[in-house]
């Protein structure tokens, strides 16, 4: 497992299923079959913050711990700090 800024994180898959309203509604048909409703303007932020977090490319020392923090860049401190706000990354 690596190390994040000193601590291990993962993203919670659960909380993000919860957190995008994922839920199976009765189709309108009588098929018997469900389709799952999503509400796409908190799909396509999270996807756009883990995308965002997953792509970061600058050299951290990890010895430096949280310190080392401080040369990334703006998109990836505001992502990485709204995805752990809203328990979508956690602590391992």
């Amino acid at each position: 497992m690596l190390k994040i800024l000193g601590e291990h994180y993962y993203v919670d898959l659960d909380i993000v299923e919860k957190y995008v309203d994922m839920t199976e509604v009765a189709s309108i048909e009588t098929t018997g079959s469900t389709d799952t409703k999503i509400n796409i303007i908190k799909y396509e932020l999270v996807k756009l913050m883990l995308d965002v977090i997953l792509t970061e490319n600058d050299d951290v020392d990890e010895k430096l711990g949280l310190s080392s923090g401080n040369n990334l860049t703006l998109p990836f401190k505001l992502a990485f700090n709204t995805l752990l706000n809203k328990k979508i990354i956690n602590k391992y």
